[in-house]
């Protein structure tokens, strides 16, 4: 990297996310973002990183690509390590997202890493946005992808300090640095409901898309006050009651009240419930009515709405 000015604005975005002291690892495909974020990482940290390659063994280019982003980094400087990792059957993407952080969290923890840094960038952000909308998210899901947050499945930090930063800008930094960056074929691929919403917001130059990145961010400052309401609304609305039993006299808004039965039947259910689901348990409760979710019966009572394991059903035998 050559240009002071980009280099200290990326050092100043990481540190405004407070990365722990420590080596930093990097998680790198070998596309035009990941690329980038090397660079600049490995600019503004020299001796302070290291990157890793997933390959999913979904593509027969992924074993040359891990290859390619070996080379960079050896020319760098920067120790490099490629992870192989099986995927299990199923949705092939979400399975490929699980497998490729628990492939990331084993190698830092083996290598003493304290953080990982990803490539998530503004683009990313307003797609993201944008598709939850279509598909009548909530606040939680509209806030997008975070700045921080944890390794999943673990609690290694995870940061990403491109969030402010164009697509179009991290390829530039990656072609003036002489790199041929790989191409997802995915990322084109109109099955995908990304590729198709990128192919059209190639066409909208009339939209703003730091902007609505930015309305992300808004988005997740809503979330954290609704949840630090539904803290509040739990404290001092929710009591244990008989057998196991939680009773709740709700007194905040929906948005409030929805959380706060969605923490209710994840602590009783042992499972983070749909918010389809627990909308629907909420609305008939209003409505004066019992409602069932998972293993759970919810009943409306004079003093307030109970929640309780169901009853299990004995089998009945057969009499000779």
């Amino acid at each position: 990297m050559s240009d002071p000015a980009t280099v200290a604005r990326f050092a100043a975005d990481l540190a405004a996310l407070r990365p722990p002291a420590g080596p930093l690892a990097l998680a790198v495909s070998g596309g035009p973002d990941s690329l980038a974020l090397l660079l600049l990482a490995q600019a503004a940290h020299p001796g302070a990183i290291e990157a890793a390659t997933v390959d999913h063994g979904l593509r027969p280019e992924a074993a040359a690509e891990a290859a390619a982003v070996a080379r960079v980094c050896a020319a760098l400087g920067v120790p490099h390590q490629t992870l192989t990792v099986a995927l299990a059957p199923g949705n092939v993407q979400n399975a490929a997202r699980q497998a490729r952080y628990a492939a990331l969290a084993g190698w830092m923890e083996g290598r003493g890493l304290a953080a990982l840094l990803t490539a998530h960038h503004a683009d990313d952000q307003a797609e993201t946005l944008l598709l939850r909308l279509n598909r009548a998210s909530g606040v939680a899901g509209l806030a997008g992808v975070r700045p921080t947050g944890v390794v999943p499945g673990t609690r290694l930090p995870l940061l990403r300090p491109l969030l402010g930063w164009r697509r179009g800008d991290l390829a530039a930094l990656v072609d003036q640095a002489g790199l041929i960056p790989a191409q997802d074929p995915s990322n084109t691929d109109p099955r995908f409901d990304r590729a198709r919403l990128r192919a059209a917001l190639a066409t909208a130059d009339w939209l703003d898309i730091p902007a609505v990145a930015r309305s992300a961010a808004h988005l997740a400052d809503a979330d954290a006050a609704l949840d630090w309401a539904a803290a509040r609304e739990w404290q001092d609305g929710v009591s244990p009651g008989a057998l196991g039993s939680y009773v709740y006299r709700p007194q905040a808004p929906r948005a409030v009240a929805l959380r706060v039965l969605a923490r209710l039947i994840a602590k009783l259910d042992g499972h983070e419930p749909r918010g389809s689901a627990v909308a629907l348990v909420f609305d008939a409760l209003v409505s004066g009515q019992s409602a069932s979710i998972g293993g759970l019966v919810a009943r409306p009572l004079p003093e307030g709405w109970s929640f309780a394991r169901a009853p299990v059903r004995r089998a009945r035998r057969d009499q000779a």
